[in-house]
């Protein structure tokens, strides 16, 4: 596909101590034009010009004085991410292919929907839960995104959906791209404070959701947030803990039943369920007793599986289970009261599909 080139990126340094206005939440804001001298609601123009418009240069903020706009351009910068490429999937999948101003690459995917685009988003420059059936997890960690690389990918995500309309988009944002949300806790929660602020973005909280791997301390923490609603989906994977262990090395200090037991304890909205994601992986935990246990675990809470069939990246050891296996372990939960759905595998043709981030496909599809 074609795009627009990016607007160029102030690079940080030594000699160029510049913020970026993405880290900065409206206090923050409000702090910075106080310096400037200039009356607070100028903080709040810079907010939504920010947070609801989605620009990425001062100069195009119309409302403000050209004399003000010079002057913050000459501390302050907007993004920290480059856009290099966009690849797009048959299924009009995207993968969004950006870089860092410290040698990074980090992705985001954007999901076209019946009703508009779910963006996924990274967290971290690699991952350090190690689960097996991740690619992203086999590139280890190499850094936490700061809260202004977390939203910036939002900046991009808009003006690459394209929404004329000028509505916000994307309308839907989960936290399931590269990396562990609750492992880069304090700018997660400060990115979900301003997705929702009410001048800026808006977002419902029905429409942001965070994925974890069960991190139980982090789960807590996030249940204690005050004034901070969240769909929380769980990577759970495994119906046993030597299972699970094996799969994900995160059950050793956090097994089954203290991850439950937070799950338990999470306050989950009325009419609305936590997520279960279970990565269905052939001759692996894809079993009728799998499906058994699974239940069983699940009992009295408050809760929806989504299963994924497994999706191959190079030098995997697992496979894809038959679609045959993967309806039976779906009627299996389903016989027994608990809610369960397939998740349709998208941007497999650009490595955008859950558990493929971090692989770039040598060719891009036709």
């Amino acid at each position: 596909m074609t795009v627009a080139p990016p607007e160029p990126v102030m690079e940080r340094g030594p000699d160029n101590p510049s913020v970026d206005l993405l880290e900065l939440p409206l206090e923050g804001l409000e702090s910075l034009v106080a310096e400037l001298g200039e009356r607070p609601y100028r903080a709040l123009q810079i907010f939504r010009w920010l947070h609801l418009r989605g620009v990425r240069r001062i100069d195009e903020m119309t409302d403000i004085s050209r004399p003000l706009r010079a002057r913050l351009a000459s501390l302050a910068h907007i993004g920290g991410l480059k856009l290099s490429d966009v690849l797009e999937d048959a299924d009009g999948t995207r993968k969004m292919l950006l870089d860092s101003v410290d040698g990074h690459s980090v992705e985001a995917v954007l999901i076209p929907m019946e009703v508009g685009t779910t963006l996924c988003l990274s967290t971290q420059v690699g991952c350090n839960m190690g689960c097996e059936f991740c690619l992203t997890g086999r590139l280890r960690k190499q850094r936490n995104l700061t809260l202004g690389e977390i939203v910036d990918q939002v900046a991009h995500g808009r003006r690459i959906a394209g929404d004329e309309s000028g509505r916000p988009e994307p309308g839907n944002i989960v936290f399931m791209g590269m990396g562990e949300p609750l492992d880069n806790y304090e700018a997660v929660v400060a990115a979900l404070r301003l997705l929702q602020h009410s001048h800026g973005a808006s977002l419902s909280s029905r429409r942001i959701t965070v994925s974890t791997a069960g991190l139980v301390p982090a789960i807590d923490r996030l249940a204690a947030e005050p004034d901070l609603v969240v769909n929380l989906a769980v990577s759970l994977n495994a119906t046993t803990n030597e299972q699970r262990e094996r799969l994900m090395p995160v059950t050793r200090a956090y097994p089954l039943e203290a991850l439950l037991a937070a799950l338990r304890r999470f306050p989950v909205p009325q009419r609305r369920r936590m997520t279960i994601e279970y990565v269905l992986l052939a001759g692996v935990n894809d079993s009728p007793a799998d499906a058994r246990r699974l239940v069983r675990l699940l009992h009295g809470l408050r809760a929806k599986v989504n299963l994924l069939p497994f999706n191959p990246w190079p030098g995997s050891r697992f496979a894809r289970p038959p679609d045959a296996r993967v309806a039976e372990f779906q009627e299996s939960l389903q016989e027994r009261g608990v809610t369960a759905t397939v998740r349709q595998s998208r941007g497999r043709g650009v490595g955008a599909a859950c558990g493929q981030l971090g692989e770039i496909p040598r060719e891009k599809p036709e």
